[in-house]
């Protein structure tokens, strides 16, 4: 196996479980402790990996109160505004959108109130014009 193809496979077993032990990322790999943790390193130092993070449980995640929050940006603040959202925790994912709203947040809560607090914090930006909020009521499936 080449070694782009090691550590593309080293980058899929580090996103499927990033506290997976070295030993057990070496077995897999069939490469030495040594070489995982020397590879490691140098993917942390090159930034193709840029940090660790915790997934919750589909439990856990199944009881955040989640909606889509479209936002309109006043023009030229788009870069501010992108900045702040990035801050704000609850802002899960945001995306750029064509249309007639400029950003489409995933934003998840632990409450509806926790939300609503979410949606007015956004909607005080400098930057922001208006949003509009979508309450999520299911998620059918989830690839």
């Amino acid at each position: 196996m080449k070694e782009n193809a090691k550590d593309e496979l080293l980058l899929s077993l580090l996103s499927e479980n990033a506290r997976m032990p070295v030993s057990e990322l070496a077995r897999r790999l069939g490469l030495s402790r040594t070489t995982v943790q020397a590879r490691i390193e140098r993917l942390e130092r090159s930034g193709a990996i840029a940090g660790y993070t915790v997934r919750l449980s589909t439990a856990a995640e199944r009881a955040l109160v989640r909606a889509f929050v479209m936002i309109t940006v006043k023009p030229k603040h788009a870069g501010q505004t992108i900045a702040e959202l990035k801050d704000i925790r609850e802002v899960r994912t945001l995306h750029s959108i064509s249309g007639e709203v400029d950003l489409m947040a995933v934003v998840a809560a632990g409450s509806v109130a926790a939300l609503d607090a979410v949606v007015d914090r956004i909607g005080a930006l400098e930057g922001v014009e208006r949003t509009q909020t979508s309450v999520i009521m299911a998620t059918k499936f989830d690839r």
